[in-house]
């Protein structure tokens, strides 16, 4: 028998760390708009689209512990190629709150900007799809978004920007 039945010193196990518990409490559209610049000027002929998309993201602390909101800003904007002429834009504030436990306080600054809307992106993909084909045009199906290379892009921005290394704060 390995261990002792009389109360013997049971070997010590490594400490694990905390167990990382994330809930989406709720997902709801902020802001919305959708323009659809080309019926209301008209055009004639061939259209070909050029599609441009910006993803700005916030994060902050709710008042309930352990409880943040994060805002994922999307800006679509489609012109005809051949004259530039904008054909729809469309702008989304979509935002979610997670309540989130065990996640250290070092990275829970990435963990908002990249897990959270990793989480609430098939949601914005689908309203985005559906209001693009209810404004008149087709479906627009955006690409999967690195959140990862989003998130490094914009601490390098903010880095250069102020000259210094920066620690991000949630």
């Amino acid at each position: 028998m390995a261990e002792q039945e009389n109360g013997g010193a049971q070997p010590q196990q490594p400490q694990q760390p905390p167990q990382v518990k994330m809930n989406i409490v709720t997902q709801f559209v902020r802001d919305m708009s959708f323009e659809n610049i080309l019926a209301q000027q008209g055009t004639g002929g061939e259209v070909t689209p050029d599609i441009e998309v910006s993803v700005n993201l916030d994060a902050k602390k709710r008042q309930n512990p352990d409880t943040y909101e994060v805002t994922t800003k999307l800006r679509v904007s489609s012109k005809n190629k051949g004259t530039e002429q904008q054909l729809f834009l469309l702008e989304l504030e979509y935002a979610g709150v997670f309540h989130i436990e065990g996640v250290p306080d070092d990275q829970l600054h990435p963990f908002l900007l990249i897990e959270c809307p990793r989480m609430m992106f098939p949601f914005l993909r689908r309203i985005v799809s559906d209001v693009t084909r209810d404004g008149g045009f087709p479906p627009l199906n955006l690409e999967n978004i690195d959140w990862v290379q989003l998130y490094r892009n914009e601490i390098a921005r903010r880095q250069s920007a102020s000259g210094q290394p920066e620690t991000p704060d949630a």
